[in-house]
């Protein structure tokens, strides 16, 4: 039976049963209501957020107050899914004890049920500290779009052997370190698969191919909402802007030729 509210132990319990995980990102309340009411397993309030709901470049500009805004507007919306704040840039890398005081504003101000880091080795302590103080975290390996700069840009990451195994041994890493899955983005399919089976933990996919024991896409991409750049991994289920812009244009021509409102929809 399905519960009626899906908890961090659930998500981890839906791997050991062969469950695949759903994941969609969602910014405000309305779009939310939407994949919450479509049976969405996981709702990731993601940084992507500055690129698609504010029109950033990057995802480096997006500030803690700002997160924690979309989080509360989210949370309104969503009655089963998890529900999963993304922490901006630089609002954990500095120290575990800042990490735990932002981490906090994501529970106690916009109750979000887990919290979503980047990075591998380096941030399990700060991982661990926000575990023990009781807040589950998903970590992040793999194309990590806050380290776009040292990145260089959006291209497939973990190619080489020795790239490979280094995030192997971060997934292992942060596992012991608490977190209760991973995000596992843009790296080949076999190293996905061979991740995914090492691992207790769920891993959630974004362009880390099928066996992965979930998967996620921003939500803007897959209803064709956000149209300046399609990623190869992504499968538009719709196509939203051209649908919207259409809507608008015959608004804006009733309205031009006095055919809105009509007397039904006048008093």
């Amino acid at each position: 039976m399905e519960p009626s509210k899906i908890t961090v132990p659930h998500v981890v319990k839906m791997k050991a049963e062969g469950q695949k995980i759903v994941a969609l990102t969602a910014y405000d309340y309305s779009m939310a209501a939407l994949l919450d009411e479509a049976g969405v397993d996981l709702i990731l309030v993601g940084d992507s957020g500055a690129m698609v709901f504010a029109g950033h470049d990057t995802t480096l500009p997006l500030t803690v107050d700002e997160a924690v805004y979309h989080c509360k507007a989210v949370r309104r919306g969503v009655k089963r899914a998890l529900l999963v704040g993304d922490m901006p840039f630089l609002s954990y890398q500095v120290s575990p004890e800042e990490a735990l005081t932002n981490a906090g504003r994501f529970f106690k101000e916009a109750g979000v049920d887990a919290v979503k880091i980047e990075g591998g080795s380096p941030v399990c302590a700060t991982v661990k500290r926000m575990v023990e103080a009781g807040m589950p975290v998903m970590g992040h390996l793999g194309l990590t779009p806050q380290s776009i700069r040292r990145l260089g840009g959006y291209s497939v990451q973990a190619r080489s052997e020795e790239n490979a195994r280094q995030l192997a041994h971060d997934a292992a890493a942060l596992e012991e370190a608490g977190a209760f899955s991973l995000v596992l983005e843009k790296i080949p399919s076999p190293l996905g698969e061979k991740v995914s089976r090492s691992l207790r933990i769920p891993t959630i996919g974004i362009g880390a191919g099928p066996h992965c024991d979930g998967q996620i896409l921003v939500s803007y991409d897959m209803l064709g909402l956000f149209e300046r750049f399609h990623p190869r991994f992504v499968r538009r289920y719709a196509e939203l802007a051209v649908t919207v812009k259409e809507a608008c244009a015959a608004y804006a021509r009733d309205v031009r030729e006095g055919g809105f409102p009509s007397d039904k929809e006048s008093f």
